[in-house]
């Protein structure tokens, strides 16, 4: 073999084994980044000393920064952090227990009291079952023996001969979607620590009963999301029984749609397609959405003029968030970039700020940060392999660009859908316990419940209270009347029965 055949082979060779490398390179990037998923802190919290230690040493070719360009914002208010570790409300009762020394129980007559030394223990008793009686006496009139007797009417139950009061449906739907506890936990508590047997099918009977009541009040306030011309969506996936896939369960989505501060909506799809938008926020749906890269919420709006997609900071900065193991100083520099919109973002927030002081803000200072790291990505983006997490990072951030810059233009809406986000906790931490729906209904169900109590969390609603008071009035209650017992109309009642009392 002559000297240009082995030069050619040497070079193949060194292409293959750089070839090799990169490939290690990015599957090791890979690894720890699921590693880091499973095993790491979910927090995506980096204080200043962190971001300075990351990028001390910054490479003068990697990011030109000018001196404009490093300036910070001025540091927000701190807030006052409430130092009491109990809180109880005003009117808590009191049990007294007072104890006599022995020697005045002896001889009570030798002694007089000057005084007490009093001392508190915060305590708590278990709920209890009862059963809740009910008398109807039935009369006749003397002087007409025979005519029928005269009973009062029976109240009006929950569902025909169903054996639970609005007390014990009440518990039952906030332990399970509230408490995260599963029917079958459920059971052996009550079993275990009351002696009374509840089979967990009773409890499936009675909880359909009761989301057959409350269903209206759910669209109630879905009706108030589609008409809302700002909305938060997000989905979170959830595993179902399918009779028709046997051995395993099937993949369904729980669709959260919010209007921060005001409402939020869950409903159940076994499908992450598109067309669950349309059957979730209606065909007519107009205004402003805001969302994550999910390729279903661009098909949604693709026919849509009056729809405006709003993009999520948070999920851009999430991808550089989990690359700075990779590129530590240049993903130190774009979180501070970001960090900086936040920490505005907060200023706003703690100053209660209107949409009109929040665009004018946005205007003067976020703009500049914004189309400055518009600059870096692109100057980036050729220097890492797409499929590295840097190179996935920037590219994610640069397709959604021209839908991250427009809370720009829009005081009303938020920096990010991490509201929305928050929102689906609560399903996240159920999903431990309950692990799956039982069926496609049962996915309805909880995306009812979970609709009821997540807005009885936003409004400031204790979920029982209310849950038991709803399934007392809903037998009786008229359509027209349904729209009269949201979470938030609700409190408003009772706050002006309050008042007038």
């Amino acid at each position: 073999m002559d000297d240009a055949a082995l030069q050619t082979e040497l070079g193949a060779l060194r292409e293959q084994v750089a070839s090799l490398q990169r490939e290690n390179t990015l599957l090791r990037q890979k690894l720890d980044a699921l590693a880091r998923r499973f095993f790491g802190k979910k927090s995506e919290q980096l204080d200043a000393a962190q971001l300075e230690l990351l990028m001390s040493g910054l490479a003068d070719g990697s990011l030109e920064l000018t001196q404009e360009e490093e300036e910070e914002p001025p540091a927000p208010r701190r807030l006052r952090t409430n130092t009491q570790r109990i809180r109880t409300p005003e009117n808590l009762e009191v049990v007294r227990e007072v104890i006599e020394p022995e020697r005045v129980q002896q001889e009570p007559q030798h002694y007089k009291q000057i005084g007490q030394e009093v001392s508190r223990l915060i305590d708590y008793q278990p709920g209890k079952f009862f059963w809740r009686e009910t008398v109807r006496p039935k009369y006749v009139r003397l002087e007409q023996r025979q005519l029928p007797p005269v009973v009062a009417a029976a109240p009006v139950r929950v569902a025909d001969h169903c054996l639970a009061a609005p007390g014990l449906l009440a518990q039952l739907l906030v332990g399970k979607y509230c408490d995260h506890l599963p029917f079958y936990r459920q059971e052996k508590i009550f079993l275990q620590r009351h002696g009374v047997y509840l089979a967990r099918q009773q409890m499936v009977q009675w909880t359909e009963q009761s989301v057959r009541l409350l269903s209206g009040i759910a669209q109630v306030l879905k009706e108030q999301l589609r008409g809302s011309p700002y909305v938060q969506v997000d989905e979170t996936p959830v595993r179902y029984q399918d009779p028709e896939l046997i051995g395993r369960c099937g993949q369904g989505y729980l669709w959260v749609g919010m209007v921060p501060g005001k409402v939020v909506v869950y409903e159940w799809h076994a499908s992450r397609a598109a067309r669950c938008l349309d059957s979730f926020l209606g065909e007519k749906f107009e205004g402003k959405l805001q969302c994550d890269g999910y390729s279903a919420y661009p098909a949604f709006v693709k026919d849509k003029v009056a729809v405006e997609l709003i993009g999520c900071w948070a999920h851009a900065r999430r991808g550089f968030f989990e690359a700075k193991e990779q590129a530590p100083k240049v993903a130190a520099w774009i979180l501070k970039q970001i960090g900086l919109l936040y920490q505005w973002e907060e200023q706003l927030r703690q100053s209660r700020a209107g949409p009109r002081q929040r665009q004018a803000l946005r205007a003067s200072h976020s703009r500049m940060a914004v189309r400055r790291l518009h600059r870096a990505l692109n100057r980036l983006q050729s220097g890492y392999l797409p499929q590295s997490l840097m190179g996935q990072a920037i590219s994610y951030a640069l397709n959604q660009w021209p839908t991250l810059e427009r809370f720009l233009e829009h005081g009303q809406v938020e920096i990010d859908n991490n509201r929305v986000e928050n929102a689906i906790r609560p399903t996240a931490i159920g999903k431990k316990n309950w692990l799956f729906f039982g069926s496609q209904e049962a996915g309805a169900r909880s995306a009812v419940m979970y609709t009821l109590i997540e807005n009885c969390r936003i409004h400031g609603v204790e979920p029982y209270t209310y849950l038991k008071d709803l399934l007392e009035r809903l037998p009786t209650t008229t359509n027209q009347q349904v729209a009269q017992l949201t979470p938030l109309n609700w409190k408003k009642a009772r706050q002006q029965l309050k008042l007038a009392a």
